[in-house]
């Protein structure tokens, strides 16, 4: 059992041990609290009502082990998926070059591209109220797939199998748990092998691909309540959650409770065939998997904490949407040419008109 491990949600700040007493949302001195940028890629299959959620993300963190909970409307299935599949997406997206000769008055550069706390009090719940569906070890996580009666009885689960985490995050459980939501368990230890910055510990996970039943596609949007300490690292540091969000057609993303979304669409547009291929080799995905024809939906989000969980549906304007180009100047040779022979052209003429003067 390891003794000092943290618990996050999905998309939450990280909760830090500390030396002596159990973790709190305020980190010890001199170490981080901030869950990374994330980038996300969604896969719905709207004919089978079936989500694949793809996750790669990293962490800062000076605990050697922690964790993060996972909710999900039905038991997911877990399984690797591969890291090329965020890079290729990238390189889709990305704006369009275009070269441009430089005007010969302008005097240089381009334009470049925008790159824990014990529980609230109460009587000790009973074990026999939260369910172990499954467990696994999946892209360098232990997998623990929960199904608890009561937020207090996920929080006592948790304890008992060495996570030490804060009363914030039992107040975050409780929406799932109440409409029976699974909660998936995942623990990442650092590989102490590793090399490591001398003032962090930066951990990368591999990609985790999770499929499962749904309504409606969704991101986990919701996060514990942070401390004041941690609300100010927020604003002060930012972070972005950029997803990927494939589908049959254009999508538009919300937030259930209608609080407005900070987030917007940097591009979209219909895949090509053999794009869509390849990607599903890098998702792990059977060729056969719907949709048959790919939607790609990139949204850059600025992750501000919200009490409300992102929906997807179809956008009302179908239009395609790319982000602005990239202008690259070039060496204008035909002027410059121009140029340097009226230079030599110029003192030969005027040297000609005086002798027949």
């Amino acid at each position: 059992m390891i003794r000092r491990a943290a618990l996050c949600a999905f998309t939450a700040i990280l909760f830090f041990a500390r030396p002596s007493d159990a973790c709190c949302p305020a980190p010890p001195p001199h170490q981080e609290v901030l869950n990374a940028d994330q980038t996300i890629i969604l896969v719905w299959d709207k004919e089978n009502k079936t989500e694949h959620f793809i996750r790669r993300a990293s962490f800062e963190s000076n605990a050697d082990d922690f964790g993060f909970l996972v909710p999900t409307p039905s038991q997911p299935e877990l399984s690797e998926s591969g890291d090329e599949a965020f890079p290729f997406f990238a390189k889709i997206t990305e704006p369009e070059v275009v070269k441009k000769e430089r005007p010969s008055s302008d005097s240089g550069g381009c334009c470049g591209m925008m790159p824990g706390a014990k529980s609230a009090g109460g009587a000790a719940p009973d074990p026999q109220s939260v369910r172990v569906l499954e467990e696994k070890s999946v892209a360098g996580f232990q997998a623990s797939v929960l199904e608890a009666s009561s937020a207090s009885a996920l929080v006592g689960w948790l304890k008992d199998h060495g996570y030490e985490l804060s009363p914030a995050v039992e107040a975050w459980a409780k929406p799932y748990v109440d409409q029976k939501w699974k909660i998936t368990a995942l623990r990442v230890a650092k590989d102490k092998n590793a090399p490591e910055p001398a003032n962090a510990k930066h951990i990368a996970a591999a990609a985790l691909r999770m499929s499962f039943k749904t309504d409606r596609p969704l991101f986990p949007y919701r996060e514990p309540q942070a401390s004041q300490e941690g609300q100010q690292a927020l604003a002060t540091r930012g972070r972005l959650l950029r997803i990927f969000f494939v589908g049959d057609a254009r999508s538009a993303a919300a937030f259930e409770n209608k609080d407005a979304w900070g987030g917007h669409v940097a591009w979209s547009g219909k895949m090509k065939a053999e794009s869509r291929s390849q990607a599903l080799k890098m998702l792990g995905l059977p060729e056969a998997s719907s949709p048959k024809s790919w939607w790609l939906t990139e949204f850059e989000d600025p992750w501000i904490p919200k009490n409300s969980d992102l929906y997807f549906a179809d956008s009302p304007t179908q239009q395609d949407v790319r982000r602005p180009p990239v202008i690259e100047y070039v060496k204008n040779e035909t002027s410059d040419g121009v140029q340097y022979a009226g230079l030599f052209l110029l003192p030969a003429l005027a040297l000609r008109l005086r002798r027949r003067r």
